[in-house]
């Protein structure tokens, strides 16, 4: 490991009092997660920015598939999209505006988020590329389920999680099927990662 400290600072002379290393503070998480009573509607959230990487069409598609096959009333995706951001954003909304079971939610602060982490039945994370997907770090201090991309960032970014399954981010019909496994109660399918 030191000689990958000595590239670094070769390549970017940069002090180490300059570098701040901030992980998430998990207290106020954990105190918030208390159990929840079983509820009609499951819900399934993403927790991200309106870019295209982040893939948001997947769990749209997966989505419409899974309202067409099971109704509308059992199941709910909140986004932190609205649909006005952007281009992309404004795509999306045109696209699945009218699937009843997307809620286009927009922006949420801190303190609004950490609560639909802790009501929220199963995170969902599909985007193509990250660097660390902190959405994954902040929502697996609760315990619950997570549906995530089965690509490498994520598995370093689940690590140390109970109820985890990967999926194919580029195949709607799988994470449908898993989302569908989830709501009938089934959870044989998700695994701690390592």
């Amino acid at each position: 490991q030191e000689w990958i400290r000595k590239a670094f600072e070769e390549m970017l002379p940069i002090s180490r009092s300059k570098i701040i290393v901030a992980p998430p503070k998990n207290e106020a998480i954990i105190q918030s997660s208390l159990p929840q009573e079983k509820k009609e509607t499951f819900t399934f959230l993403y927790a991200s920015s309106p870019n295209v990487h982040k893939n948001f069409e997947q769990i749209c598609r997966a989505s419409q598939l899974l309202e067409a096959t099971i109704g509308k009333a059992k199941f709910k995706v909140v986004l932190t999209v609205k649909g006005t951001e952007n281009m992309y954003a404004q795509w999306l909304h045109e696209q699945w505006g009218n699937v009843d079971s997307i809620v286009f939610h927009g922006f949420m602060d801190k303190k609004t988020l950490y609560q639909h982490y802790a009501t929220a039945d199963c995170l969902i994370f599909p985007s193509r590329i990250e660097t660390w997907g902190l959405p994954i770090s902040e929502f697996a201090q609760y315990d619950k389920p997570m549906l995530l991309a089965d690509l490498p960032y994520a598995y370093e970014t689940a690590a140390g999680s109970r109820h985890t399954a990967f999926y194919n981010p580029e195949k709607p019909e799988e994470l449908k099927g898993m989302m569908q496994r989830l709501i009938d109660g089934d959870t044989s399918f998700l695994k701690e990662v390592e």
